[in-house]
């Protein structure tokens, strides 16, 4: 057993992935890998989230160390979320988990006749 932070774990992939677990996080680092973003930029690009939830995901994320928001001393105040150096480094997993989601949906076949529930 692993304790870290005041709780144990078995093995340190389950801290990671307790790191990016969460609905939006992985979306989240995915659109900050490309650019620094606004917190209604981010919230354009997933229109699904409410902005309590999209404001969660952010602190944990910055709790956590993978992101950095920068705020800026004007007015109307301005935030930006970037990734850390941390984050960064999590960019080749999430390349690798969006490619398994890829192959996985192109492993099944594409006949509409057969009802979904069938599908193993």
């Amino acid at each position: 057993m692993i304790k870290f932070r005041n709780q144990e774990y078995a093995c340190t992939t389950e801290i990671t992935l307790g790191l990016i677990s969460g609905k939006w996080k992985i979306l989240i680092l995915s659109y900050l890998s490309h650019k620094t973003c606004r917190f209604n930029e981010l919230q354009k690009l997933m229109p699904e989230t409410t902005q309590k939830m999209l404001t969660l995901q952010l602190r944990e994320l910055e709790k956590d160390g993978l992101i950095i928001r920068k705020v800026y001393a004007v007015a109307p105040p301005k935030v930006e979320y970037m990734l850390s150096e941390l984050g960064q480094r999590l960019i080749p997993l999430l390349t690798q988990l969006c490619k398994f989601g890829s192959d996985y949906v192109d492993s099944f076949p594409l006949d509409d006749s057969v009802p979904s529930d069938q599908h193993v």
